[in-house]
């Protein structure tokens, strides 16, 4: 599989992704530097639950598999597309990974890594401060969001449900780690 990706599309891309959209083509140009382009084929992992946590990654094109450890061996827990993101707290904290990430077909992943977007943070790059801004906003609304879901599930009659609910937050919460 081979894909060139210019400037040009890759700064377009990311104004067009959830992560990145409020930044200006100016703030973009500032970290594009940093972006490594990588290309999985279907079945290659991009990374494994317990690694370190290195990077996080932006899905340009394919799609990817969340899979999570459990006592009957990797079970999916979603399937990502173009434009999600993943692993994006490990920028934060380098804990290693909870899940593992695998291509379900040929994909490209932009990646960012770790230490250089730390780098950015050191020297004061405004386009750093807004990302981590970002990222707090999004990991204080999954947090609501788990405290709400959790405290539903106190409710439930069915330990079915109950099982459900959870594996669900469980999933949710994996692919962002």
């Amino acid at each position: 599989m081979e894909t060139k990706v210019t400037r040009e599309r890759l700064i377009t891309f990311l104004l067009e992704t959830p992560m990145f959209e409020m930044l200006e083509p100016t703030e973009i140009m500032e970290i594009i530097h940093i972006v490594e382009v990588e290309m999985y084929q279907a079945g290659d992992m991009v990374f494994k639950e317990g690694d370190t946590g290195d990077a996080w990654f932006v899905l340009y094109r394919g799609g990817v598999d969340v899979l999570k450890h459990g006592r009957d061996g990797e079970k999916k827990i979603t399937a990502l597309g173009p434009k999600a993101c993943f692993g994006e707290i490990s920028i934060l904290d380098g804990s290693p990974r909870s899940a593992s990430i695998s291509a379900n077909e040929d994909s490209v992943v932009f990646r960012v890594p770790r230490d250089a977007f730390h780098e950015l943070v050191e020297r004061d790059h405004l386009v750093a401060y807004k990302l981590l801004h970002h990222m707090a906003i999004l990991l204080a609304e999954r947090q609501r969001t788990t405290t709400l879901r959790l405290s539903q599930l106190q409710n439930a009659t069915e330990i079915s449900q109950v099982h459900e609910g959870i594996r669900d937050i469980v999933g949710e919460s994996s692919l962002r780690e």
